[in-house]
């Protein structure tokens, strides 16, 4: 409860923001977004990634977000071919509604209808799944797809250069060769990561505009119903197959591939400039709405 209610407040906080000059805002929201890319993804990757142990019995529920998110690309990819849309427009469509809010929708979410036996699953789908895309493959989308040079070259050093996957690779390296980050630093992690679902709320909140003719994009509601519909329908018949159908891994695993656009891969295609507009809509009108339907998926 308390967490939605911080949710709240920091999504009203970024709301008000925008009442402030124009100019001051736009440097409010760059630094809230310098603040996130450079410092909490990053201390998210050593807080999460080098603990963690990964074996063939847990990769299902991880490969679910992987192949949700590459789903996406080849949709949203086809018809932004097939139709001629703005690359920015496709790029969006790619990152934001094939990124599901895994964490900060999900754990409490989830928590509150299966208990605390469910959380082990759904973090391994965040930090396996979700955190990995949003910190690797989003780049390479929104590099592709996202104003500037598309030489190969330079969509490379975008990548490499970018905070996030620059320490996600260290991380990695780190999880291989069984290297801890020094205990010291644990709590300092922590804290910083905490920040991260509250300060995200308020970039989106800085960029959101929430009007009547938004709501009758079709661009929108093909990006919701691809997430919160199209998404979870095919990990359920799908991965029936090879889960069992009963377990509580399986109904995690449905449930996280249904929740709402993440804010995090939002802030992303607001960073490359891929279609802001349409990206915090997705991440902020998705949020209540994607609450009703994972209820009808559950």
């Amino acid at each position: 409860m308390l967490t939605a209610v911080i949710g709240v407040f920091c999504f009203s906080l970024g709301l008000l923001l925008q009442k402030l000059p124009k100019r001051t805002s736009s440097a409010v929201s760059k630094w809230i977004n310098k603040y996130l890319f450079y410092l909490v993804l990053p201390a998210l990757a050593l807080l999460h990634i080098p603990p963690m142990e990964l074996s063939w019995s847990v990769l299902m529920p991880i490969s679910a977000a992987w192949f949700t998110f590459m789903l996406s690309w080849v949709i949203f990819g086809t018809l932004g071919k097939y139709f001629h849309w703005d690359r920015t427009l496709t790029g969006c469509l790619i990152i934001v509604p094939g990124l599901a809010n895994t964490s900060f929708m999900g754990f409490p979410v989830l928590e509150f209808l299966y208990g605390p036996e469910a959380l082990p699953t759904a973090l391994l789908i965040d930090q396996a799944g979700s955190f990995l895309l949003v910190s690797s493959m989003s780049i390479v989308v929104a590099s592709i797809y996202g104003t500037g040079s598309s030489k190969p070259k330079l969509i490379l050093l975008k990548i490499i250069s970018f905070p996030p996957f620059f320490m996600l690779l260290a991380s990695l390296a780190m999880s291989v060769f069984k290297v801890s980050v020094p205990g010291v630093l644990l709590p300092v992690l922590e804290v910083i990561g905490k920040t991260m679902a509250p300060v995200a709320l308020i970039a989106i909140g800085i960029k959101l505009q929430f009007d009547i003719p938004s709501l009758k994009s079709r661009y929108f509601w093909l990006g919701m119903s691809y997430r919160i519909i199209l998404a979870p329908a095919l990990v359920l018949l799908i991965y029936s197959e090879t889960m069992d159908p009963e377990s509580l891994e399986f109904k995690v695993t449905v449930l996280e591939s249904g929740m709402a656009p993440m804010i995090t891969g939002s802030l992303v295609a607001i960073e490359y400039q891929l279609n802001p507009k349409l990206a915090s809509q997705l991440a902020g009108i998705g949020l209540p709405i994607s609450l009703a339907t994972v209820l009808l998926w559950h």
